[in-house]
């Protein structure tokens, strides 16, 4: 089958790809009751230097490139607003200039993707200098990451104006939906990156305000708008994003009646209403990229609940009253990501060899519960997807930044 990268994206950083070769690895189990005593340590520092410096060494070739450095005559928006069309959807054979059709799965190569493929940039380039900057203190590294954050969300001439009414537009159908706000994923990681990046102290006072109100317009979008609205709604993947992105906002902007709202939506919502009493996600399992989409889903819950834990409450270990929750999807799916032959679902329509990746769940879960064989499993995996598909479906690659 053949596959397309991200244009828009460094040639450095779509090489790195590596073999996972997880044919002989075995399942994971969870421990006795004893796994809570357990001490399980990993030192992320060490294990992605290398990789981390020799992306971000690349990077500092490359200057920053915001959205408004493409347009598309379809954008029902202005030159600052987001615009992306919807993947699935295909011009109809049978009336050519009439409204698009759905093919579940099946991406249309084109459509139009270069604000995607910039956000995509900046959540590959702005993380992994500021990892670096982590690592060695080199300013050069942080000066870099601000310039990312200055263009994107500062200077009137590149920002980007903090909505999605365009995103996820349909030819024919409408100009842009709530599920296009899955798009900001890739935001999660760059907002984790701010305050790090802020120890350095080559960002102004100034500038860290005008972020952070940026931040704080979107996050206000997010959560009151009509699209915003319908994507917190949506039972799927798109609801747990949703949950993920507006959890990390509201952690950078100190948010913390929407960080209370998210914790009770965890429980109130995604567990009780996602996860099946197998633990296995039955939304992401009709599809037709079933275990992409298990995968994807498990990330960002998991994600949500780095984000959301507290020692006091901890989402890892939460179960619903018949027993859903965190440690029971574990429990479902990582014998899939130890041995995906062992898959008992038909495989995705497309991108199935793409998958598992250095799934940021694994590290989580394995620093939550003390499992060992979780994070030994993570770290055999690959952290540099080049595939596209892949790349969009990985948001979290920078695990300094997490733990």
């Amino acid at each position: 089958m053949k596959t397309t990268t991200l244009e828009a994206l460094s040639r450095r950083e779509l090489c790195l790809a590596l073999g996972a070769g997880l044919g002989a690895l075995v399942a994971p189990r969870f421990s006795s009751a004893a796994e809570k005593s357990r001490t399980t340590e990993i030192d992320v520092a060490s294990i992605d230097r290398a990789r981390i410096l020799k992306a971000a060494n690349g990077y500092l070739t490359e200057e920053p490139i915001s959205i408004t450095a493409y347009s598309s005559p379809r954008s029902a928006g202005g030159k600052h607003d987001y615009f992306s069309e919807a993947d699935y959807w295909w011009p109809d054979p049978k009336n050519p200039k009439g409204p698009y059709i759905q093919r579940d799965g099946y991406s249309n190569p084109e459509n139009f993707v270069d604000h995607r493929h910039a956000l995509i940039r900046l959540s590959l380039q702005m993380p992994a200098l500021t990892a670096a900057w982590k690592l060695t203190k080199d300013k050069r590294y942080a000066s870099h990451a601000a310039k990312h954050l200055k263009t994107w969300f500062v200077d009137p001439a590149t920002l980007m104006n903090p909505h999605l009414e365009y995103s996820q537009a349909i030819q024919g159908i409408t100009t842009g939906r709530g599920i296009g706000i899955i798009d900001t994923i890739h935001l999660v990681e760059v907002a984790r990156a701010i305050p790090v990046l802020e120890e350095s102290r080559v960002v102004s006072k100034s500038q860290s305000g005008q972020i952070q109100k940026w931040f704080a317009d979107y996050l206000h979008w997010m959560t009151t708008s009509p699209h915003g609205k319908d994507e917190r709604d949506t039972k799927n993947n798109h609801g747990t994003c949703w949950v993920m992105q507006v959890a990390e906002f509201a952690r950078l902007t100190a948010s913390h009646d929407l960080t209370d709202y998210c914790r009770n939506r965890f429980k109130t919502v995604l567990a009780p209403h996602q996860i099946a009493s197998d633990g296995s996600f039955p939304e992401e399992l009709r599809r037709t990229k079933p275990y992409g989409y298990s995968l994807f889903n498990l990330d960002a819950m998991s994600t949500a609940c780095q984000i959301l834990s507290t020692a006091e409450d901890n989402l890892f270990a939460f179960r619903t009253p018949d027993g859903r929750g965190m440690r029971k999807v574990f429990e479902f799916m990582v014998p899939f990501i130890a041995d995906k032959r062992a898959w008992p679902r038909p495989p995705d329509v497309q991108y199935f060899d793409q998958f598992p990746l250095r799934q940021p769940s694994l590290l989580f879960a394995g620093l939550a519960y003390g499992l060992p064989e979780y994070l030994s499993l993570w770290k055999t995996l690959n952290p540099d997807p080049a595939v596209e598909e892949a790349i969009r479906n990985f948001p979290i690659r920078q695990p300094l930044l997490w733990v």
